[in-house]
């Protein structure tokens, strides 16, 4: 694995060559592995996130410690960040453990105290020269409704990010977090829009579901970190379920490796369908 920069440095880099990283949750060792093998073989850098929930299921210290240990066992270039902080303190204890970025999720607070807080975690971030992620609009999370609207304003956008000095801002455009009902339609003027106006890296929360060719279009308007998440677990839960319902095998060793290499495949497919729009690792 060679020497990597800081996520800040290559997500600006990635975004004026309209390319991008996919950022992946992981949950436990299996998902990691079933993520890491498919990087592997598409010989891409990835981003691997952790929620509060996957840190307070695994523990800090092992969350941080495996993905670096993981990381360098499969040879990948890659990033450790905090999906969705919902607190200073949070996001202080990230960046104590080894975190290379954070995210301040206050976009569901009023436009002021998200811009206070995020700016404190960018102040915070700075001793450890970390990148940092704030959320400006409404994109619905899980249980959520997900027909309220609340897209991202260009203006806010530009404000937010002078205010703030993110470096890193998620943008509502049409996407929600989990599956969709229907083909999600991003609003792509509105994308092109937000990044005429700011330098900030954009991102795009709610990968799973959206067609491969939206995705690239939302690269090509600015777009540099995609996340995915639900669609990893639920093809790790699905084929587990699969396996466990016509069978008696109690060997976990025996059983999670199906569930392991269906969640590469995902991975690996979500990356090859960016195709020329993927960050590569000989860039």
């Amino acid at each position: 694995m060679k020497n990597k920069i800081g996520l800040s440095a290559q997500l600006r880099m990635l975004q004026k060559q309209r390319k991008a990283l996919l950022a992946t949750n992981f949950y436990n060792f299996e998902t990691l592995q079933g993520i890491l093998e498919a990087a592997r073989a598409v010989e891409t850098p990835i981003i691997l996130q952790l929620t509060r929930s996957s840190i307070d299921y695994l523990s800090l210290r092992v969350a941080v410690n495996l993905g670096r240990a993981m990381l360098k066992e499969f040879g990948v270039d890659g990033w450790i960040h905090l999906d969705h902080g919902d607190s200073y303190e949070l996001a202080a204890k990230c960046l104590d453990a080894g975190f290379d970025s954070v995210m301040i999720d206050a976009s569901e607070q009023p436009f002021e105290t998200n811009v206070k807080l995020t700016r404190q975690v960018v102040k915070l971030a700075e001793g450890y020269g970390a990148n940092v992620e704030a959320e400006l609009g409404y994109v619905a999370k899980l249980g959520q409704q997900t027909d309220l609207v609340a897209f991202t304003e260009p203006d806010d956008a530009r404000r937010f990010v002078e205010e703030t000095g993110v470096q890193a801002l998620a943008v509502a455009i049409g996407s929600a977090h989990g599956f969709y009902k229907s083909e999600p339609r991003l609003d792509f003027d509105r994308l092109s829009a937000i990044s005429r106006v700011t330098d900030a890296a954009l991102v795009l929360h709610g990968g799973s579901g959206i067609p491969g060719d939206a995705l690239r279009e939302a690269i090509r308007r600015g777009i540099c970190k995609i996340n995915l998440a639900t669609e990893t677990k639920n093809i790790f839960m699905k084929t587990l379920k699969s396996r466990l319902i016509n069978e008696e095998e109690i060997d976990l060793r025996k059983v999670f490796p199906g569930a392991t290499n269906a969640v590469s495949a995902l991975i690996k497919e979500k990356l090859q369908s960016l195709g020329s729009e993927l960050a590569f690792n000989h860039l």
